[in-house]
């Protein structure tokens, strides 16, 4: 999620600038200044790679202190986090950056995972890398064996026909386009997976992953994710945790801490960019207005080289809206911003007694009182074991703490803070684990994110943004972004690929030539780690279905369910 639609703008400018050495600050006039727009982890990356290329960089962000060094706490003082975000096996680029920041011990080991319904537990997800080592699918199948606690063996294999199509997806890029233009719901059913298996299992699996049911859903992508947690490595969907504290505490601060103190970086938060302005003759960004929430006050980022665009739909309407010259320039992103989006709603609570329960990652399925929404909930009393003072405000901790968000909640964001928490506490926690039941929250806290996460529905993707745009000053970082060549094997809405697309965007201005007065021999591209390989069963796969299915598409025979 783009942090600037996440967080609320406190104050006017919290602007931070490096204390460079001095010869640093001589030629800082003559570095290239490029302006990034967002500070998720997109932002970050672009920010991050730009600065090491020598580049003048400002930071811009709706939050007010897009660094991480002024943490995000409540009224009473206790620290909240929007949405649990947890950090997959397959991390290679955000797991160098830990090591290069020498946070060795940030993360928690691999977790197992719970799946609930009305009718008590439906599955756990162990950790699949302390299991037999088996080719993938036949590892996760023997390694779940016994976790599917109500569906059927009938109704799990019927799933087999999705993994075939999931070979062919990426056949070519037309094959892609097929795809994309179905929604899951309708794939689903023309490969006869059971009702059963779509409204127990992969159904709630979209939910908290992609955040749409399947009908929403671009097939297309909805088989990338699945291709990259569940068919591409047996421990694709082993998942860690933040130890203590929040992300933006344990990763970006110290990040941001090392870019100001040895870049030319300037970061403003609470700052929204209201317009970009257009050099006609040079075709080219020339500045950036932007205007503080909190006072209303205006003002413009002079001396413009480049801009990253780390926002996502929402974002990018309000941005082109108010610059239709360069709308009538880009119209790719003018159509990006049309894009539909996400509301999501987050929720801490601090319980008058611990909780019980065997895993502490948990998933919500088939309630009622969910309104649609998926749903999550996190015991971050056993994810952070240790550190509970800290998750308590310092003060002496009285029990559970639990995180909860809902996704596709634009029912439940309609709800007031109580009838929500009354939600959680009374119909939904006590229905999964009875301990609930005795407990009070003794505190709690709501917030909401309007049209805060990516919708990938189908037919979107020839209209998300493209990584470079028809103007080559101007690029976009996201996880909704098209990388085209430059596309990472880390898919969905996931922190990997939104770290990587910040990388790639600065790359991309590093190689276009439009940044001035570059040394080409010190502004050197960033590093981008690939994905592992696939297992060699799955890569003969897709060789053998594209050898099959190539000649047969050539005389007009597709495969029965390709649209």
């Amino acid at each position: 999620m783009p942090a600037s639609e996440l967080h609320d703008a406190e104050t006017v400018h919290s602007i931070s600038e490096g204390s460079m050495p001095e010869q640093s600050k001589v030629t800082q006039a003559e570095s290239s200044h490029v302006v990034v727009i967002g500070a998720g982890w997109a932002g970050w990356g672009a920010a991050k790679a730009l600065c090491e290329a020598g580049m003048r960089v400002t930071l811009i962000d709706g939050m007010a202190d897009p660094t991480g060094r002024t943490p995000t706490r409540t009224a009473s003082g206790n620290p909240f986090e929007a949405g649990t975000r947890g950090f997959w096996r397959d991390y290679p680029n955000i797991n160098a950056l830990t090591h290069e920041l020498e946070l060795e011990h940030v993360f928690t080991d691999f977790t197992t995972s719970a799946f609930w319904s009305p009718d008590g537990l439906e599955a756990t997800a162990p950790v699949f890398g302390d299991g037999w080592q088996l080719p993938s699918p036949l590892g996760q199948a023997m390694a779940t064996v016994k976790n599917f606690k109500r569906l059927p063996v009938a109704d799990r294999l019927s799933i087999a026909g999705l993994l075939v199509a999931m070979l062919d997806l990426n056949r070519s890029e037309a094959t892609f386009r097929r795809y994309d233009a179905i929604d899951a719901l309708t794939l689903f059913r023309q490969l006869k997976i059971s009702e059963r298996m779509i409204n127990e299992f992969l159904r709630p699996i979209l939910l908290v992953g992609l955040f749409k049911p399947p009908e929403d859903l671009s097939a297309a992508v909805t088989m990338e994710l699945l291709y990259y947690y569940a068919l591409a490595h047996q421990d694709s969907f082993d998942v860690r945790w933040i130890r203590s504290g929040t992300i933006a505490e344990r990763l970006i601060a110290p990040l941001a801490e090392r870019l100001l103190d040895r870049c030319q970086l300037t970061v403003q938060g609470g700052t929204l960019a209201t317009c970009l302005n257009l050099d006609h003759q040079a075709a080219a960004i020339q500045s950036v207005e932007v205007r503080s929430p909190a006072t209303g006050r205006t003002s413009v980022i002079d001396d413009v080289d480049a801009v990253v665009l780390a926002v996502g739909s929402k974002g990018m309407n309000a941005l082109m809206e108010q610059s239709p010259c360069c709308a009538g320039a880009l119209p790719e992103l003018v159509a990006a911003g049309t894009l539909g989006a996400i509301d999501v709603v987050s929720v801490r609570l601090w319980l008058d007694r611990y909780v019980a329960v065997d895993d502490p990652a948990n998933v919500f399925s088939r309630f009622a009182p969910l309104q649609g929404s998926g749903a999550t909930f996190f015991m971050l009393d056993q994810l952070q074991k240790g550190d509970e003072t800290d998750l308590w405000g310092g003060r002496a901790p009285q029990g559970s703490v639990v995180a909860s968000d809902f996704y596709n909640a634009t029912a439940i964001a309609a709800l007031s803070d109580h009838e929500i928490v009354d939600t959680l506490m009374k119909e939904l926690l006590p229905q999964a684990v009875p301990g609930f039941r005795l407990a009070r929250a003794l505190e709690f806290e709501v917030r909401r994110y309007p049209g805060s996460v990516s919708l990938f529905s189908p037919g979107s993707f020839s209209q998300r943004p493209p990584l470079q745009t028809s103007l080559p000053s101007v690029v976009c970082a996201g996880d909704w972004v098209r990388m085209g060549d430059r596309e990472h094997g880390a898919k969905g809405l996931c922190q990997e690929r939104a770290y990587v697309c910040g990388l790639e965007a600065a790359n991309a201005l590093i190689r276009s030539g439009v940044l001035k007065g570059m040394d080409r021999a010190t502004s050197r591209e960033h590093e981008v780690l690939p994905i592992r390989p696939e297992e060699p069963q799955v890569l003969l796969g897709r060789a053998m279905n594209k050898l099959v299915m190539d000649p047969l598409e050539a005389f007009g025979i597709r495969l029965p369910w390709m649209p």
